[in-house]
């Protein structure tokens, strides 16, 4: 399988690098590469009333370019805006289930948003908890109820913290069998 990182607007090199090295490990039958071209933020996703960007507008951009780009079968966009759906306040990620396109905000992630100081070894733990959740839903992962397995669901950044990076047992054989089937398509 392969998968690409694609910045939606600007994003730290930092953390598309880390990012696309974690992947690497977590599916270490895939390859994780880097798009060099950066979409930018969908002015139609801005909410005026709500002062944040709709996810789904977003998404919607990435698989679309997901369909033009053949060299991937997955596309993980990041973006630094806050986002939400609209049954929601904010999301950290959101993906088609199962599909080709998912999406992370930084925004939320950061832990100078809930006024604390800097720190970058936890903003890179939640970031990549977050890009591994996301593209486990575009392999047809829901949500799991296993509090500490990447693909639970996060209300809250107290939530993202409890989480390993890794999937649980349950989930990993998920993975393991959509990522198997998806090398035996022709």
């Amino acid at each position: 399988m392969e998968i690409g990182i694609l910045c939606v607007d600007e994003v730290d090199s930092k953390v598309t690098r880390r990012n696309q090295e974690n992947i690497n490990m977590t599916f270490p039958t895939s390859t994780c590469t880097l798009i060099s071209e950066a979409l930018p933020v969908p002015e139609e996703s801005f909410d005026k009333i709500r002062r944040q960007y709709s996810s789904r507008v977003i998404l919607s951009k990435i698989h679309s370019y997901a369909e033009k780009e053949r060299t991937v079968d997955r596309i993980l966009g990041i973006v630094n805006v806050d986002i939400f759906v609209s049954n929601l306040s904010f999301v950290f990620g959101e993906a088609e289930c199962p599909g080709k396109a998912g999406l992370i905000s930084l925004w939320r992630l950061e832990p100078d948003f809930y006024g604390k100081r800097l720190n970058g070894k936890l903003f890179m733990e939640r970031i990549i908890k977050e890009a591994i959740h996301e593209l486990g839903h575009t392999l047809g992962l829901r949500h799991c109820l296993n509090p500490f397995c990447v693909m639970c669901f996060s209300n809250s950044i107290f939530e993202v913290d409890r989480k390993q990076s890794l999937f649980c047992n349950k989930c990993y054989s998920k993975v393991e069998k959509a990522v198997n089937s998806r090398r035996r398509q022709p």
